[in-house]
């Protein structure tokens, strides 16, 4: 178990031959004759994560030795389209390479992870066994299976990739619902930022004990927006195999990916691309990375003109609408007296995530592809988008603190799956 090579550092900007030369470094060190490869990247909800790049400089770098193919994270998300394809990954990989994760059937049982271990890191609010199921194909005799993915912080493991990027992204139904209903009942405030949570001890008791067997390695990002330029760049690139590797990685990402502030926050407007932001179950991190941050009585303004649907999954879509983001006593209690909410714990985990609890108010605008009246019924208030966009336009905005004409002080975000926004009271240990 190791790391095999890194570039990493705060004020790095990892160029594409610095990428590469870390890639061949690593795949020098791994080793072994290499007849197929399994890549394993996010799909374009992680557009953001240059796993596009890596993933074709993989492809160019193995391909004329070996077999690759290629099946993106998707988790519970719809599958990428060739315009998606072609966007993130490039020209040069054929389609065919592509392989669609299917959640729901496409999975195989590898074992469970026992209900005294869940309570135990639980701290006594679940106990239930957890299924490890993992696609199909990882199973199918493959000399290398890479891992490619970014280390964010996130609302359900706390920092996002490593394990998770193998048990949900590529993984079967109970783990994806328990999991994420683990988070949600252990607390998001409590869970975001954090390196050790218990979701992640979930997901690496899951690969140690049932995915040893499988070559997997992880080529591990962190990328930060450049506060001058507001250019995306690649802060770290990590590739191993164990823990001590996204440890070292997700230590880097809570120094450039966490914005702590010393005071609440009254007024936050953020802003979804509409290319990167079409559903609110993606559309939510405008929620989740700000609610740490946002006062008491205090308003986030989500300006979202690619709104299309509620849920990534038909299934999820309708159990938005129906029980809607109510806050954590009544999704609970839905979930007690409803088998359908019942059964699909991910969603009511995340009806829990895109709650204020009632503690602010959230208005969501929507384009054309979403009424205000539909926005109202999952709880939301609903804004004009012209008018909201007329007053906090996003392309003269600056990230951070903005004055309005009229003497308002707002805080603006472009994209919240970049970063966390938190205070530093919360981060104090």
């Amino acid at each position: 178990m190791t790391m095999h090579a890194k570039k990493a550092g705060e004020d790095q900007a990892l160029t594409a031959a610095d990428k590469r030369k870390i890639l061949e470094q690593a795949l020098a060190a791994i080793g072994g004759d290499l007849k197929r490869v399994l890549i394993i990247p996010p799909d374009f909800t992680r557009f953001n994560s240059n796993a596009g790049e890596l993933t074709a400089m993989l492809y160019e770098m193995l391909s004329p030795k070996a077999e690759i193919d290629i099946i993106p994270a998707l988790g519970t998300h719809f599958a990428m389209t060739e315009e998606e394809i072609r966007e993130m990954f490039g020209p040069d990989i054929p389609l065919d390479r592509f392989i669609v994760h299917d959640w729901r059937n496409e999975v195989e049982l590898l074992g469970e992870i026992p209900g005294e271990l869940l309570s135990e890191w639980s701290e006594g609010k679940l106990d239930c066994s957890i299924q490890v199921m993992i696609n199909k194909i990882l199973n199918q005799g493959y000399d290398l299976i890479l891992s490619v993915g970014q280390i964010v912080p996130h609302e359900v493991v706390g920092m996002a990739n490593y394990t998770k990027n193998i048990l949900v992204g590529v993984g079967g139904a109970d783990m994806i619902n328990k999991s994420h209903f683990l988070g949600a009942c252990h607390g998001m405030e409590r869970i975001m930022g954090r390196i050790d949570t218990p979701v992640r001890r979930v997901f690496n008791h899951g690969a140690e004990t049932f995915l040893a067997h499988l070559p997997i390695h992880y080529i591990l990002t962190v990328m930060a927006k450049d506060q001058d330029t507001g250019e995306v760049l690649m802060r770290g690139l990590y590739v191993g195999d164990d823990m001590d590797t996204f440890t070292e990685g997700a230590k880097l990402s809570q120094r450039v990916n966490l914005d702590l502030m010393d005071e609440p926050l009254d007024k936050v407007v953020v802003y979804l691309d509409p290319h990167e932001f079409k559903s609110t179950w993606l559309g939510n991190k405008s929620v989740y990375r700000t609610r740490m941050v946002i006062a008491d009585d205090g308003d986030l303004i989500v300006l979202a003109p690619g709104l299309k649907q509620f849920g990534e999954d038909p299934e999820i879509d309708r159990l938005i609408r129906k029980y809607g983001y109510r806050g954590t006593p009544t999704t609970l209690q839905a979930v007690k007296d409803n088998e359908d909410i019942g059964n699909n714990l991910s969603a009511a985990a995340h009806l829990i995530h895109g709650s204020s609890e009632d503690r602010f108010r959230i208005t969501y605008c929507p384009g054309p592809g979403m009424t205000k009246e539909e926005i109202e019924d999952v709880g939301f208030l609903a804004g004009d988008l012209d008018e909201m966009t007329s007053r906090y336009d996003p392309e003269k905005l600056k990230d951070g603190f903005n004055t309005m004409p009229d003497g308002e002080r707002i805080f603006f975000i472009s994209n919240p799956a970049l970063g966390l926004w938190a205070l530093k009271s919360q981060f104090a240990d």
